[in-house]
């Protein structure tokens, strides 16, 4: 799907773009992901706690070092990506990892149950990633991380006055005010009826409607979408389930939604089954970042969420994405493969 949304460039880049550059870049990614992903399988989860403190902090100077001319690169007027050669890579979506990893180390090292000052402590310090992100400017992935904040929270059960209450009056507040914002409510309205805005801002969505509805039920066929002739903007990354849906239809589409609810089930499963706690609230958020990633990309193409830059984990083009989620998918494994070990030794006992 990444050459079939790429090639399509070909016709109007057919000067400057090689046509089977972004497939080979990605392929490399791929298998730079599975190297990871098999080091991390054979890694004990324990490792990902330990050096989870050192790898926030350098990741924190890969997010600052973005905005460094020569060494940060600037794409469609964000800064979110340090450049070498003609490889690229995005801190952020490393980071999606790193933040959780390094709130349950913390966590999990308490001797006491967390007290106020040192819930705020360590929300100083979370904080400073999601802000450099939002520099950048990188809503999306500034967003997941919020919202894989609260996850935490509710997973490590932090009384729900430290952040519940807070977060219920933050957004009490802030959807009064940006209700009496003119910018705000024309956006919602565009949300709800792209039509309004063809030209901007419900361009992307409305395009997206048009590709996945002439799908049908079976699709026009593997190849032979129109809407990525440069009709739906970002086809390769944002849209690429739109142009899937247009040529494998429904059936496609509900394929790809079982592989997602599959990763969901399974690493769930794996967290449920852990009897160490390290384990279970490491498999339990980064499957619930896999999936939840799936649902904002998909929520977007269908047009039940308002559009944000989220790719579609192990689909859409792009390095960094892929590297991570593999990532992901290897400390799960780690988990499942640790907790078998402690299956067999507890019945050979």
């Amino acid at each position: 799907m990444v050459f079939n949304t790429t090639s399509a460039e070909a016709l109007d880049r057919h000067d400057t773009f090689k046509l089977h550059l972004p497939l080979i870049k990605q392929m490399i990614y791929g298998f730079v992901g599975m190297g990871f992903a098999y080091y991390l399988c054979k890694v004990d989860y324990q490792t990902f706690y330990k050096t989870s403190y050192v790898l926030f902090w350098v990741f924190c100077i890969f997010l600052v070092l973005v905005f460094v001319p020569g060494i940060g690169l600037q794409k469609n007027g964000a800064q979110r990506w340090i450049g070498m050669r003609s490889l690229s890579f995005q801190p952020s979506e490393f980071m999606k990892i790193l933040m959780p990893t390094y709130y349950l180390a913390f966590f999990t090292r308490l001797k006491r149950p967390l007290i106020l000052k040192s819930f705020l402590m360590i929300l100083a310090t979370l904080a400073i990633p999601i802000v450099l992100i939002l520099f950048e400017p990188d809503n999306g992935s500034a967003g997941i991380m919020l919202v894989t904040l609260v996850a935490l929270f509710y997973l490590t059960k932090v009384r729900w006055v430290y952040w519940g209450l807070p977060l219920l009056l933050m957004s009490v507040v802030g959807g009064i005010f940006a209700s009496k914002m003119k910018h705000v409510t024309d956006r919602i309205r565009v949300y709800l009826n792209p039509e309004l805005d063809l030209l901007g801002k419900g361009h992307q969505p409305y395009q997206a409607k048009i590709a996945a509805g002439s799908g049908g039920l079976f699709g026009r066929g593997l190849g032979e979408s129109m809407q990525k002739f440069s009709y739906l903007p970002e086809a390769r990354s944002d849209y690429i389930a739109a142009i899937y849906a247009e040529e494998l239809g429904f059936m496609g589409i509900m394929l790809l939604v079982t592989l997602y609810m599959c990763i969901g089930y399974f690493g769930f499963k794996i967290a449920a089954h852990c009897k160490d706690k390290k384990g279970f609230y490491l498999a339990s958020i980064l499957t619930f970042i896999i999936c939840f990633q799936a649902f904002l990309n998909l929520g977007v193409v269908s047009g039940l969420l308002p559009s944000k830059g989220t790719n579609l984990p192990f689909f859409s083009h792009g390095g960094s994405s892929l590297i991570a989620n593999m990532m992901v998918l290897g400390m799960i494994l780690s988990v499942a493969k640790k907790s078998e070990k402690t299956r067999i030794v507890s019945f050979n006992e």
